[in-house]
């Protein structure tokens, strides 16, 4: 029975966890469809979060890469005055990104929804 009580505690935790992230994710950031995401990534900031690697391997045309594991030293690059766009490979890197933006006082976040996998737009890759 206790085995029951402790598992059900587990559970509600995760729950409320994943509730209150979704919650904060939404404050920080707003999802733009491909479409929506090209109206605007010309007359903002494009920050591809990916590793350099990746990013080598392809990129949206115009994205700076600026990986969310050097965000946290490099994020005053990114201009607090212009909108940001950003995106990773399917969302959760570029999500999180948003959220420690947002705490540094950055107010235009934007990022792709479904991330590059999903896009079909131009792409450069490194020679």
């Amino acid at each position: 029975m206790e085995v029951l009580y402790t598992i059900g505690i587990i559970l509600i935790l995760i729950i409320v966890y994943v509730v209150v992230n979704t919650l904060r994710l939404k404050k920080a950031v707003t999802n733009l469809t491909q479409d929506q995401f090209i109206q605007g990534y010309r007359k903002a900031q494009l920050i591809d979060v990916r590793e350099t690697k990746e990013f080598d391997s392809g990129h949206i045309l115009g994205a700076r890469n600026i990986p969310s594991t050097q965000l946290r030293q490099r994020y005053k690059e990114i201009r607090p005055d212009l909108p940001v766009y950003l995106y990773c490979q399917n969302s959760g890197r570029s999500a999180r990104a948003a959220l420690l933006l947002k705490k540094k006082g950055y107010n235009q976040i934007y990022q792709l929804q479904g991330g590059f996998k999903t896009w079909t737009g131009k792409v450069k890759t490194k020679a």
